[in-house]
């Protein structure tokens, strides 16, 4: 069994038996789509559902947010022959778990719910929510998930862009 773990602002989509795509989510979502024709499916992971009115996105973060994330999970399953007409949802996440951050797993589930509700796609299972993490394993071809509960949440994974070295000589004083 080949894995793919996948982090926050990630996606992955398979078409080949025997492929698990796992993660771990906190305040995250996660949502594992397939098409049962195709036998294509994909997991993406976001960390918000949009950007705030006011919030300054660059390109190169919109694959944290919920509304950007769906789009290149479809699209990317439906280069593998995937129509999002047969499309069917498993989400998971949506935890609050630290009280200090609201309830911003909350706000998080309910994008991903109306996201589906608006766009026709079907919900077989459904974790959202909680006060715990949880640790997802879909495989993509079968259309088999499994979620199971964390005791501690995960750390926040951020990647960062590599720091150019200063040009020239360092002098060390």
């Amino acid at each position: 069994m080949r894995r793919i773990p996948i982090v926050q602002g990630e996606h992955r989509v398979v078409a080949e038996p025997n492929v698990v795509i796992s993660t771990l989510l906190g305040s995250c979502v996660a949502v594992c789509l397939q098409d049962p024709v195709a036998r294509v499916g994909g997991m993406n992971h976001f960390l918000l559902g949009e950007p705030g009115v006011d919030s300054k996105v660059g390109a190169n973060e919109m694959q944290r947010y919920g509304v950007h994330a769906m789009e290149l999970l479809i699209n990317a399953m439906m280069k593998y022959g995937a129509l999002r007409s047969r499309l069917r949802a498993h989400l998971y996440g949506g935890a609050n778990i630290i009280a200090g951050l609201g309830a911003i797993g909350s706000s998080n589930a309910a994008f991903a719910r109306q996201f589906m509700e608006t766009e026709g796609i079907e919900i077989g299972r459904c974790e959202l929510g909680g006060t715990q993490a949880r640790k997802v394993e879909f495989m993509p071809y079968e259309g088999r998930v499994r979620a199971t509960s964390v005791a501690e949440a995960p750390p926040l994974v951020i990647k960062s862009k590599p720091v150019a070295e200063p040009a020239g000589d360092v002098e060390l004083f």
